[in-house]
Order: C-alpha cells, then sequence, then structure tokens
C-alpha cells in the first residue's frame, strides 16, 4: 500500500474552516471555542494561531470562503441554465428550479447560512466583519438584479415591483426557507419556497 500523502499547511487550515463553519451553523459564532476547533483538527494551539491570529481573523476567513464558495455555486448553476436557454426569462427560471432541486437532494436539508449566524450576533464583530456580510448580501442583489434588468428588456413586468426588492426576495426566501426547515424539521420547505419565488417571477414578468 502506498503511503499517504504529506499534509499541506492549507489541509489543517481547510479543516479548522469546516469544522468552525459546522460549528457557527449549529451554535452560533460566541458559543465556539477555539479549543474545540483544535481538539476537533487534532493540533495545539500554536498550531491555530499559525493559520488564524485570533478569532476574529477566523471569522473573516469563515466568512470569506462562504461567499467564494457561494458565488461560484451561482456561476455554475445559473451558467448551465443560461446555456440551456437564449431567452433571460426562461434562463432564469431553469436556474431557479435547479437551485430547488439542488437544495432539495441535501439528505439533512440546508446546513445553515453563515450570513444569517453573522448578523444575528454583529455585536461580537468588527466594522471589516460587519462590512464584509452587508456586501455578501449586495452581491446576491447585484447578481440578480442584472439578471432582472435582462428579463424587464425583453418582457416589461406586469406589475409595478421594485427589481431591486424582487432581487432581494431571493435571499428573504433562501433565509426564511432555512429558518423553516429546521424549525418545523422538513427539508422540502426551502426547495418549495424557492419554486415560489420562481412562480411570483414568471407572474411578475408574464402574467401567467
Amino acid at each position: 500500500m502506498p503511503s499517504p500523502a504529506p499534509k499541506r499547511k492549507g489541509d489543517t487550515r481547510e479543516r479548522l474552516l469546516e469544522f468552525a463553519e459546522s460549528s457557527v451553523l449549529e451554535k452560533g459564532f460566541d458559543a465556539t471555542s477555539i479549543d474545540e476547533l483544535i481538539a476537533a483538527a487534532g493540533i495545539t494551539k500554536s498550531g491555530f494561531f499559525y493559520h488564524f491570529r485570533d478569532k476574529t481573523e477566523l471569522a473573516r476567513a469563515l466568512l470569506t470562503r462562504y461567499i467564494d464558495r457561494e458565488n461560484e455555486m451561482f456561476d455554475v448553476l445559473f451558467g448551465r441554465a443560461d446555456e440551456l436557454n437564449d431567452d433571460p426569462l426562461h434562463g432564469f427560471l431553469v436556474g431557479l428550479k435547479m437551485l430547488a432541486e439542488l437544495v432539495a437532494d441535501l439528505p439533512n436539508g440546508h446546513p445553515g447560512c453563515l450570513i444569517a449566524a453573522y448578523c444575528y450576533q454583529d455585536r461580537l464583530f468588527d466594522q471589516q466583519v460587519r462590512d464584509l456580510n452587508a456586501q455578501s448580501v449586495l452581491l446576491w442583489r447585484k447578481r440578480f438584479r442584472t439578471r432582472l434588468d435582462m428579463i424587464a428588456e425583453r418582457y416589461p413586468p406586469r406589475i409595478a415591483v421594485d427589481l431591486d426588492d424582487l432581487a432581494d426576495m431571493l435571499s428573504a426566501v433562501a433565509d426564511g426557507g432555512i429558518i423553516l426547515s429546521r424549525v418545523l424539521r422538513d427539508p422540502m420547505v426551502m426547495p418549495r419556497q424557492i419554486l415560489l419565488y420562481r412562480d411570483f417571477v414568471k407572474a411578475v414578468f408574464t402574467g401567467a
């Protein structure tokens, strides 16, 4: 049997981030301790501080990683939808259907939203983390407002609607769906809410 490849420095950092994200989503940032993270990762406290200067730096790294992964997921998902459709409305509707199917396939439902978790414990973070969290929400708005603008050029809205609000609505539906799914212990709540949002978008632009 070949010997395992030597561990890279990035492997330990990534494990720490994985453990930290799971803990923060389960019980919040304040209740997540450095001691539990180093125990889970099997390293010393000095090993933790080699990767992160303090818990605030961990908070920034966690959020940056989360935003990057979320953006990559949306790029892939809606990129595939665009490849299947030349029509901006149909492409967006297909992308939303694919998003609903993606979260429906998660065996235990969506694990939670780091953006929301940080918002609930805002007092724990410095201004840089707060700004980063706000930027993440605005990135969602910009991403989906751009798509809605393209749709509106071809399909003028049938009802009066602010497109920023319609873009933000997907954030509200996603985070609200996560909360409902966890409280009701029904992992299908979130995909159903996304499909309802999809129906609403269709009605806004086609009246159907």
